[in-house]
């Protein structure tokens, strides 16, 4: 008996601790592993060496200590001089290789500029900067020049522009031979040419759609510099400071080094006014209007109706763009608008493939679409219901379409605008009544009635504002007519303009300016968009009756006194007009004159614009440790004050005055 409790006992522990075994196992920890990745690949040697004479290598290959991956080669590499047939770039485990496909010209040092294309295989950690050069003679150049690429009418910085170099000074050659040498911009517009040999040079930079880095190709951007560049070094110093941990300074060392110049070159990107002309496309939206649209602005094109014959030759109203880029013909010929389809001839402008302009002819069918003819039908029904058609007893009635800017508290600058859905019959001041509150009656006021010179659709009425007035816009109803018989419903509106008080004055005193030119100044919304112009008389820029809020500002310096910016031509050698940015906002309060001193000059033009406005954003890099940058956050926000500057402009809250 008691071997059997003792044989049970025995089976009951084996199997209790087989079942504790079985659980420790089934429940595994998962490994802490080491500490964040932040290294970047290290090169290990190449093949050939590292800035190797006399070499001649079809295939290069750069080994590093871990594997690694090419981040967009195509777009981030840049081999120089420029290869015509694209080598091929592609990384094998830890090394990198690059097949060269064009042949190597002689006596001549070519570098491979990975700028941060090389990461590593797991936390794509960049190495920065690398650049691979060889020497097919007996020499290497080792030679640079650096600086941006902004846009010449908004300074923004342009990302993925070639930048190259001749050292032959006819100006045919940027039109005729590919560049000597190349770089491309990177995010912040910013490029390195480097392996140039000693010398003097002409600097270019090339929006290159064909990529064959010449610029034969009038919708090219282009950007071109003046002056001769001669590369050249000197010895610098500057401070590296090491850290300990992401606050605390271990050591400032000094460390002497080679500074490459030029390294502030400014080229200003633009593209020529040349456009390529041709009829895009045509349609008919409904049965009253026909659509046409041209790829760039031109004369207005020659329109000749076909079929059917018109009664007579106004045969329609033309509404169009600005530059006759866009074609809107109201038919309000009964005869022709009643017709399914219509067969119109149009001569128009049209570039041929030598960029030279000669007059087509295209003779174009506009078919009316199935939901088109039945409105017209309809529309048909409506107007025969004042006959007393039947049928049409019942129809609703559609009123003319009347939209105006006019709100319930109006801007003091602004004058009323009206537009109507269709064009009209007639429509002049005496439709219009505009009137002004005194005590509590309203006394009409004058305005001067203006009608928009490209849109028939569009008017304006600019009267003299009482600041704080009381007004009301008053149309009586079925007073105007469309040429498709609609008529409008009244409208009445009353509204108030603002008080003075509610606005603000600035004044701009601008330094730096050229002599001779003309200039005029823009003040930008948050989006880098212009919204009021002030000409530079006397070296001063004043606007007045600025809504409060935060506003930047821009120069132009208007050699050609258009009023306008004006682009650049590289067949005359003609630069595009200057622009400056204020390098800064302005902070117009209400009830305020502001008085801004600005040096155009004081600060670079390549850091001028701010970055708040600047749509071409640099690239921010990866954040390698989260724990680090989660401990630079709180200590950053344990330092912050609670307490914010207003910044802005400076003003005189003593009272309003006239600038």
């Amino acid at each position: 008996m008691l071997n059997k409790i003792f044989s049970f006992l025995s089976f009951l522990f084996l199997t209790l601790t087989a079942v504790v075994i079985l659980y420790s196992c089934a429940n595994i920890a998962s490994p802490t592993g080491g500490a964040y990745d932040v290294d970047p690949p290290v090169v290990q040697r190449a093949t050939p060496g590292f800035n190797e004479l006399n070499s001649t290598p079809v295939k290069i290959e750069i080994e590093f200590d871990e594997n690694i991956k090419i981040k967009t080669p195509n777009e981030k590499v840049i081999i120089t001089p420029p290869q015509q047939n694209m080598p091929v770039i592609r990384s094998i485990g830890k090394k990198a290789v690059v097949e060269l496909k064009d042949e190597l010209l002689p006596n001549t040092t070519y570098t491979v500029d990975f700028t941060d294309a090389i990461v590593d295989n797991n936390e794509e950690n960049p190495l920065e900067n690398f650049v691979y050069s060889f020497s097919t003679g007996d020499r290497l150049d080792t030679l640079s020049i650096s600086g941006k690429v902004l846009s010449a009418s908004d300074l923004e910085p342009v990302k993925g522009m070639y930048v190259g170099i001749h050292s032959n000074f006819d100006d045919t050659v940027f039109t005729r031979v590919p560049f000597e040498r190349i770089a491309r911009t990177d995010s912040r517009g910013r490029f390195i040419v480097r392996g140039m040999a000693p010398g003097e040079y002409k600097v270019f930079a090339l929006g290159d759609l064909n990529r064959d880095y010449k610029y034969d190709n009038p919708q090219e951007a282009i950007a071109f510099l003046d002056s001769i560049i001669v590369p050249s070094t000197m010895p610098a110093v500057r401070q590296d400071t090491i850290f300990l941990d992401s606050l605390t300074i271990d050591t400032i060392k000094t460390v002497h080094y080679t500074r490459f110049l030029p390294d502030d070159l400014l080229l200003r990107s633009f593209q020529t006014d040349f456009q390529r002309k041709y009829r895009q496309q045509h349609d008919r939206p409904d049965a009253h209007r026909l659509q046409l649209q041209f790829a760039a602005p031109a004369p207005l094109p020659s329109l000749t109706l076909m079929r059917p014959q018109p009664a007579a030759e106004d045969w329609y109203i033309l509404e169009r763009s600005i530059g006759n880029d866009s074609l809107l013909l109201w038919i309000t010929d009964s005869v022709v608008f009643q017709e399914d389809s219509i067969m119109m001839k149009v001569d128009y402008l049209r570039t041929d493939s030598l960029n030279q302009d000669y007059i087509d002819t295209d003779t174009l069918t506009f078919t009316v679409r199935g939901a088109a003819r039945q409105r017209a039908a309809a529309e048909e029904k409506e107007l025969k219901k004042g006959d007393g058609d039947e049928e049409a007893e019942d129809t609703v009635i559609t009123f003319l379409e009347m939209k105006t800017n006019v709100q319930n508290t109006f801007e003091l600058f602004n004058p009323i605008r009206i537009e109507f859905g269709e064009p009209v019959m007639q429509f002049d001041s005496s439709y219009v009544q505009l009137q002004h509150q005194q005590d509590t009656l309203f006394y009409p006021i004058p305005f001067r009635f203006e009608r928009d010179s490209i849109n028939p659709r569009k008017f304006t009425i600019r009267p003299s504002w009482i600041p704080g007035g009381k007004y009301k816009l008053t149309v009586d109803s079925a007073a105007i007519i469309s040429h498709y018989g609609h008529w409008n419903n009244k409208l009445e509106q009353a509204f108030t303009v603002k008080e003075l008080d509610q606005y603000g004055n600035l004044e701009m005193v601008i330094t730096g300016l050229p002599d001779s030119s003309s200039s005029f100044v823009e003040l930008l919304d948050k989006s880098d968009k212009p919204f009021r112009k002030s000409f530079v008389k006397e070296n001063s820029a004043r606007f007045q009756d600025l809504p409060p809020g935060e506003i930047y500002a821009r120069l132009v310096i208007d050699e050609d006194g258009d009023g306008l910016w004006t682009t650049g031509n590289y067949e005359v050698l003609r630069q595009p007009e200057q622009v400056f940015y204020y390098p800064g906002k302005l902070v117009i309060r209400a009830f305020a004159d502001h008085l801004e001193d600005w040096n155009i000059e004081r600060v670079p033009v390549i850091s001028q614009k701010p970055l708040e406005i600047t749509k071409n954003k640099p690239e921010e890099k990866k954040r390698r440790d989260p724990n680090l940058e989660r401990e630079r956050g709180q200590q950053q926000q344990q330092r912050s004050s609670p307490f914010s500057g207003t910044g802005g402009s400076s003003s005189r809250q003593s009272g309003m005055r006239q600038l």
